[in-house]
């Protein structure tokens, strides 16, 4: 690989990174909202199908972006992305601390009460959350690897989906025990909540398949990589 490469490659990587940690925080910062997004009216276990926290409309992309660095970088790469989200968001946390503690002016737009509403939980979530990402992540990672050494770089769609499905369930599992421990969210919705959160997860990681298939060719043909290449540091 030439310098002009390798410069280019460090500037996507970095530009990947970049979209992993902001899509990982805001969802943890915007989680409280939750919306409908399925026409029908189905419920499980008083919670509507596809009832979900808008959190989770960044947070697939996190994985998307996990399995791109995973098959073109490596795993190497990967889970170093992987902990600089947990420290961009332990920093977030702190963040939302201070802002918590400093008292509003009169004239601030938004005073204290409204703040503490909208972000008042945000410290726990973002604990549990990030419990929950980090061993998501890298069961992701790893079961990614484990796939792509095993079909020796072959059917992508295969190590894309399982990784993306294992990591995904035991993601929303792990968070939403956390959240009711913590009486964040009611334990009466928890089977609902999980049902919906999981599916959705499939369904969207389902959706990237084609996505991961078109960015991997693009890497590969710009980057002349041969089958279960990678691009060294």
């Amino acid at each position: 690989m030439t310098t002009k490469d390798k410069q280019l490659a460090d500037r996507i990587y970095l530009i990947l990174a970049a979209l992993f940690i902001a899509s990982l925080v805001t969802s943890n910062l915007i989680f409280q909202k939750f919306f409908y997004w399925y026409p029908f009216h189905i419920e499980l276990f008083d919670v509507k199908l596809f009832e979900v926290s808008v959190g989770l409309l960044p947070y697939p992309l996190t994985f998307l972006i996990t399995d791109i660095l995973s098959e073109i970088y490596g795993k190497k790469k990967a889970n170093e992305v992987v902990i600089a989200g947990i420290f961009a968001s332990f920093f977030s946390l702190l963040i939302i601390y201070i802002s918590k503690v400093v008292p509003a002016t009169s004239w601030s737009q938004v005073q204290d009460d409204t703040f503490l509403n909208v972000f008042g939980a945000a410290p726990l979530a973002v604990f549990a959350s990030m419990l929950a990402y980090l061993f998501a992540q890298f069961i992701d990672i790893r079961v990614y690897h484990f796939w792509k050494n095993f079909t020796k770089g072959k059917h992508l769609w295969l190590r894309n989906n399982f990784s993306t499905f294992t990591s995904q369930f035991i993601d929303t599992l792990t968070v939403l025990v956390l959240l009711c421990s913590f009486d964040i969210i009611h334990w009466d919705k928890f089977f609902g909540l999980l049902i919906s959160g999981v599916i959705f997860k499939v369904i969207i990681a389902a959706l990237d398949t084609p996505f991961l298939y078109l960015i991997v060719y693009g890497f590969k043909k710009r980057f002349n990589l041969k089958i279960n290449e990678e691009i060294t540091a």
